[in-house]
């Protein structure tokens, strides 16, 4: 098992580390729109969120050596659901090509308030260190 952390990406907020690769994939904790330099929320609407907390995870993807190409699974969760299509057309602009399994849920609450948080699993090469 190896833990991933990366400046690139912001600290992490609490009792969890950025990301975990264990078995050949990479496990990200779930990313707000933090900017890593600041710690603080960017400012602007879910466009803006958006494109920070996926900068977020392509940080540690790279941090672990691997790309969106190799992303098999992601979870958003959005406070409205009504910001869908504006995630998905930012979303889908990202990735490119690649087009993970993806659930979208709406949750009552995130932390500190932010619009959107994204989770996503990924496979590495296997060079993992103990």
């Amino acid at each position: 098992m190896q833990t991933i952390k990366t400046t690139s990406a912001p600290s992490a907020i609490g009792p969890y580390s950025q990301g975990i690769v264990a078995g050949g994939f990479l496990y990200t904790a779930g990313q707000i729109p933090l900017v890593p330099s600041t710690m603080q929320l960017i400012d602007g609407g879910i466009e803006k969120q958006t494109e920070q907390v996926l900068s977020n995870l392509e940080a540690i993807l790279t941090a672990a050596g691997t790309t969106w190409d190799s992303v098999v699974k992601t979870t958003i969760f959005l406070t409205d659901l009504n910001d869908f299509a504006t995630v998905n057309s930012i979303y889908e602009q990202r990735l490119k090509t690649a087009k993970p399994a993806r659930s979208t849920v709406q949750v009552a609450a995130l932390p500190r308030d932010v619009k959107i948080e994204i989770e996503l699993i990924a496979t590495v090469k296997h060079n993992e260190q103990s």
